[in-house]
């Protein structure tokens, strides 16, 4: 019974360092991918900033087009407006 005993105990071992290899190939491989995805990732994060930056600097610039369209609109009536020559000017 004793070497009976023996043998699962050294066939058991044999099992677990066969299931530990397993175990850490899986963990190795999944490692691997994700450091694939984080590197994914941060080049998504990256794009999107500098899509974020673009948008701002566009929205900036449409915001002082914006403004000077206002400004000369504000010249044209002014320049169209009759004056009531019987009005003081002040």
């Amino acid at each position: 019974m004793r070497n009976n005993g023996r043998r699962v105990v050294v066939a058991g071992w044999a099992s677990a360092r066969e299931m530990f290899a397993n175990v850490t190939a899986e963990r190795d491989a999944l490692r691997e991918k994700l450091f694939e995805v984080s590197r994914d990732r941060d080049g998504i994060l990256a794009a999107l900033r500098e899509l974020q930056a673009d948008v701002a600097a566009m929205r900036s610039q449409a915001e002082q087009r914006v403004a000077e369209l206002h400004r000369e609109r504000a010249i044209a009536r002014a320049r169209a407006a009759q004056r009531d020559p019987t009005l003081p000017l002040n």
